[in-house]
């Protein structure tokens, strides 16, 4: 939502998940739904601390 920033900087957010969560879906059983909602820090956060974090939730 917006409070991760004004719409430049959410859909960079956006992209960066993006292209992030296409190279962990190969490890979900087939036909699984993700859904990612990302909070505030995640405008400042690197790639790769983005990418832990969703290592971690996905198991």
């Amino acid at each position: 939502g917006r409070s991760v920033g004004n719409a430049v900087v959410r859909n960079a957010v956006r992209r960066r998940l993006r292209h992030l969560i296409r190279d962990r879906l190969a490890r979900l059983p087939a036909g699984t739904d993700v859904v990612v909602r990302a909070l505030p820090a995640a405008a400042t956060a690197s790639s790769a601390l983005l990418g832990d974090d969703l290592d971690r939730s996905l198991g």
